[in-house]
């Protein structure tokens, strides 16, 4: 079972693609039952191997690996293997999946020209597959322990997610998914030609990762290989400048695909930093990492601005993700243990609070068939529940005390600030923003005078209130006792510190200059 762990945690979702796939257009409940069914078992599949994962003192730092050789010529494998960030992020990208599959249900079956969709390629049916297929996808790329496999994953995410933007989107879907296929496309071709480069130069005549570590030449070499995946890796997360595909993409995409589109496949950016950038250029790291650092809080600061003045809903929500990226990349590139596992725990905090958050909105934009805020007011009124759970989406958004974000946003600006103080001090006045912008939107929908478009929407129904449920626990669950995830996330964050020959400053060090190398 150890060899074939991983092969099965990516063949349910995979069959159950290819069932949907292979279904009749019009056998839509079957295609959403089949959904349901393979990323249920999907996640109880990735419980199993959580409950198995050793965090003990000198457990391996890759689990449950299996390795088949692939293109032998070029010493390419089909390698898979779990360290904790690994792990922690391939169980939210397995919970996302079915609270998005039960939260999309009707979503196609009042839209303009739903008949159509029924008639066509462009059935719902197709969307429950292209989400599984993504699932795939995704639990490959954080899984691919092959420097090339993780590529072939990292650009196949591209196809299915430009699909459920393209077909199943708003009145802008095309250009939105052209917008996005394009900027990812140009970073995973800098990213290829940073593999070939580190492949020829490390003279290992492999691709594994294990194999890379410690044998890419320094110097100028190191510097723009660097550049290649970080480039590549900022348009994926994305970090400010490289930002502006997601907007748009964010908008137009139907809710569920949104979700996984911030909450996931956005990770893979900032996923990549810390597992490919840092350990493989540890030299060029160190030498990027103060402008990374700059990038990030401006990245947090301006993302927030532009949230406040946004009529869109959606829009709002893809920017406040862009600020919190900069969080994230302010924990990886700060080098302490700290900001690491900080921003780590970041990133299954902001896919499940954001995911909750998306999901929401969609429930609204479904029933008042408008993204814009003035279009809505006093919705609480009639839909309590709905206000209810909108309010706990927005709280953890903002990283309230208690919730899950706010554990992750207080280390990741404790470990900056033993290094960098001023970026910390910057960055946390992004905070306050949050506050404002999420509020705001929350007392615009939600509160206030009740708007005639919103008097007759219906409250949320059981299956919605059972989409959200379980990520609004995990919410309140990690906020009170994140030690369990922490736990899993603190010795492969460790193993990269040591990758880069980066500790963590003491605290009678970290006032001194040059205390902490």
């Amino acid at each position: 079972m150890q060899d074939l762990s991983l092969l099965g945690l990516l063949a349910v979702p995979l069959l159950g693609s290819l069932l949907i796939f292979a279904l009749p257009a019009r056998r839509i409940l079957l295609a959403k039952q089949i959904a349901l069914a393979a990323s249920v078992i999907t996640f109880g599949y990735t419980v199993v191997l959580g409950v198995a994962f050793k965090t003990t003192e000198g457990a391996d730092r890759f689990q449950f690996s299996n390795s088949w050789v692939w293109i032998e010529n070029l010493g390419v494998h089909f390698a898979f293997g779990l360290d904790g960030i690994a792990l922690v992020l391939i169980a939210m990208a397995a919970l996302l999946v079915p609270c998005v599959v039960l939260s999309s249900w009707h979503s196609f079956d009042s839209v303009e020209g739903a008949e159509e969709l029924r008639s066509t390629t462009r059935s719902p049916k197709t969307f429950f597959g292209l989400v599984l297929l993504l699932e795939v996808f995704m639990i490959g790329v954080f899984a691919a322990t092959d420097v090339f496999l993780f590529y072939v994953f990292f650009e196949a995410m591209l196809v299915p997610m430009y699909f459920i933007i393209g077909s199943f989107g708003g009145p802008r879907r095309q250009y939105a998914a052209m917008k996005f296929f394009l900027y990812s496309l140009v970073g995973g071709l800098l990213m290829l030609a940073s593999v070939i480069g580190v492949y020829v130069s490390s003279g290992t005549s492999s691709f594994a990762f294990t194999d890379l570590v410690g044998n890419v030449p320094g110097g100028a070499t190191q510097k723009w290989l660097f550049l290649g995946f970080f480039i590549a890796f900022a348009i994926k997360a994305p970090l400010f400048p490289f930002h502006t595909w997601l907007p748009d993409a964010g908008a137009e995409a139907p809710a569920g695909g949104a979700a996984l589109l911030v909450g996931v496949l956005d990770k893979v950016g900032t996923f990549g930093f810390l597992r490919y950038c840092l350990p493989l250029f540890p030299e060029a790291s160190r030498d990027f990492a103060k402008p990374i650092l700059i990038l990030s809080v401006i990245g947090v600061l301006y993302a927030a601005f532009l949230a406040m003045g946004q009529r869109d809903m959606k829009r709002l929500v893809a920017y406040t993700s862009v600020a919190h990226f900069g969080f994230i990349g302010l924990g990886i590139f700060a080098f302490t243990t700290q900001g690491g596992t900080g921003a780590v725990l970041y990133m299954v905090n902001h896919g499940l609070a954001t995911g909750l958050l998306f999901i929401v909105v969609g429930y609204l934009v479904v029933r008042g068939k408008s993204r814009l805020i003035a279009d809505y007011g006093g919705t609480a009124k009639v839909a309590p529940r709905m206000g209810g759970v909108f309010l706990i989406a927005g709280l953890a958004a903002l990283a309230l005390p208690g919730m899950s974000t706010f554990i992750s946003e207080f280390l990741t600006l404790l470990g900056t600030f033993t290094r960098h103080k001023t970026l910390a001090i910057l960055a946390t006045t992004g905070i306050i923003l949050a506050a404002i912008y999420v509020l705001l939107l929350y007392q615009r929908t939600m509160q206030g005078p009740l708007k005639e478009k919103v008097s007759g929407f219906r409250d949320l129904n059981a299956r919605e209130i059972f989409a959200v449920t379980p990520l609004i626990v995990l919410i309140f669950a990690l906020g009170i006792y994140p030690k369990p995830v922490i736990d899993i996330i603190n010795p492969a964050v460790q193993f990269t510190m040591n990758d880069i020959g980066q500790t963590d400053p003491q605290p009678q060090q970290a006032a001194q200059p040059g205390g902490a190398k």
